[in-house]
């Protein structure tokens, strides 16, 4: 019983405001890369879409987020923050998010400090490939634009 209060007390006001309020939710009518990733184990998707200026920073994005709440926050706090930002950045963010959750490392650097909300989660394993979809799913297409570029 105490397992199932803490996944209830997971999904704090917080986390489901801004699930309720994802920036870019409009595909890019003519992206320079889209990559769809999908977590198996809940069947979490999130579809990205990016442009780039020509330093390689994000022009334009777009999302299809189709996630539970946790994978939603997360999508909501990086699509705050993902314009002008460069693929160092996207990966960096990429890489602390994921030892945030696997390893309670420190939060990701601003301006993506805001997945601290997420914490809470590093408890229930079977989460972090939502909450990490989105971030990943921008970092690959970023990569895939560069080297289409």
């Amino acid at each position: 019983m105490s397992g199932e209060t803490d996944l209830i007390n997971l999904y704090s006001g917080r986390i489901l405001a801004l699930a309720a309020a994802i920036p870019h939710t409009d595909r890019l009518a003519n992206p320079q890369a889209t990559i769809k990733k999908r977590a198996p184990l809940c069947g979490s998707t999130v579809t990205v879409d990016v442009t780039l200026e020509e330093d390689g920073r994000i022009a334009e994005f777009g999302q299809d987020v189709k996630a539970c709440a946790l994978g939603q926050a997360a999508a909501s706090v990086v699509g705050a923050n993902v314009i002008g930002r460069t693929r160092a950045e996207i990966e960096a963010t990429r890489d602390a998010l994921r030892a945030m959750l696997k390893e309670n490392g420190p939060t990701p650097p601003a301006p993506f400090d805001g997945l601290e909300v997420l914490r809470p989660a590093r408890d229930f394993a079977n989460r972090h490939a939502s909450i990490l979809l989105a971030i990943e799913a921008t970092a690959e297409a970023m990569a895939e634009a560069e080297a289409a570029a």
